[in-house]
């Protein structure tokens, strides 16, 4: 529902209640901005947004951190990863994201929200893509795991 029935407030609900979770840790005390990630322009007109930034919104709310969606972009409009395995994965993703503005991040501890981490191959990405020029800590955060199986 939350993907792909339009339902961002469950995004942004579920997102607060992990960011009252994370505050509790202190992991996750040194944070300092939220990224979410991003989907490319043509997934976005034809969803309506983006639900890692739905929930990025609730977590930032939750834990009165910054959300900065305009440093890591999709410029790759790739098939979707439903139903693939980690290595066609990794292959889809392939040069598909980018840095715009990377000094609003350089040096800080972000944390890489996603909605679902199946294989973990777009994190990775994300991860490999921003600490290609950036020098910052990376945190991740997904609500759910689901299995490629």
């Amino acid at each position: 529902m939350l993907k792909y029935k339009g339902r961002n407030d469950i995004g942004y609900f579920l997102g607060k209640q992990f960011g009252l979770q994370l505050a509790k840790s202190e992991l996750y005390k040194p944070l300092t901005a939220i990224i979410p990630v991003p989907l490319h322009p043509k997934r976005m007109q034809e969803r309506g947004y983006n639900q890692a930034e739905v929930i990025a919104r609730g977590i930032s709310e939750a834990m009165g951190l910054p959300v900065v969606p305009d440093v890591l972009l999709r410029n790759v409009y790739t098939q979707t990863q439903t139903r693939k395995t980690r290595l066609e994965r990794m292959s889809n993703l392939s040069g598909a994201f980018i840095l715009n503005n990377p000094e609003k991040i350089k040096g800080e501890h972000i944390l890489l929200v996603d909605d679902v981490v199946t294989t973990g191959a777009t994190l990775e990405t994300c991860a490999q893509t921003l600490l290609s020029s950036i020098d910052l800590k990376i945190s991740v955060g997904t609500l759910a795991y689901a299995s490629n199986t």
